[in-house]
């Protein structure tokens, strides 16, 4: 196959069934099931499972608590302002959570909350680069593409619980 032909695959994850959707080199996006099912692919890609098996090794290990970090490689088309944002997230430790806020202000824009929340709803990879670990500056669970069942998911899987979501200041907290 071609680098320009799309290919995919299934991921059958604890949340659901994951479009990984990529080329030969590298991984493109990650789509979160709708409704406990699996987005359908495109006609015109082509299902070729060996394209992503580092991905789904890491994905494997990250489901099984074994993995923190993603190093698998990937395309990610945005704004500028987008992909420094996506840069930022991917510097938020495993088991942490940040506010929007926050990023922002890291990210140069400290009254750009909203924007981060814009970005982070157009993130490509959620998982691999962890918006499910921005939070309201309250500490409320606050807008995640996948849902916020899924987004409370992860961040338990990663050792968050819900009662330190919403007491903002505790452990594992970076505002």
């Amino acid at each position: 196959m071609s680098e320009k032909t799309i290919q995919f695959c299934y991921y059958e994850s604890p949340i659901g069934p994951l479009l990984l959707i990529g080329s030969d080199r590298c991984l493109h996006a990650v789509s979160f099931p709708l409704d406990g099912q699996a987005i359908p692919a495109e006609s015109l890609w082509r299902e070729n499972l060996a394209s992503f098996d580092e991905v789904r090794r890491e994905l494997d290990a990250y489901f099984d608590g074994k993995l923190e970090r993603f190093t698998v490689p990937y395309l990610l088309k945005g704004s500028s302002f987008q992909l420094s944002v996506w840069r930022m997230l991917c510097t938020i430790p495993y088991g942490s959570v940040m506010s929007y806020g926050e990023v922002a202000r890291r990210v140069g824009k400290p009254k750009g909350a909203q924007a981060v929340g814009m970005a982070n709803h157009a993130n490509p990879l959620p998982i691999i680069i962890p918006c499910h670990r921005v939070i309201g500056a309250d500490g409320s669970m606050v807008g995640f593409a996948g849902g916020l069942e899924i987004k409370r998911w992860l961040l338990a899987h990663e050792g968050i619980s819900p009662d330190q979501i919403n007491h903002p200041g505790q452990m594992g907290f970076d505002f």
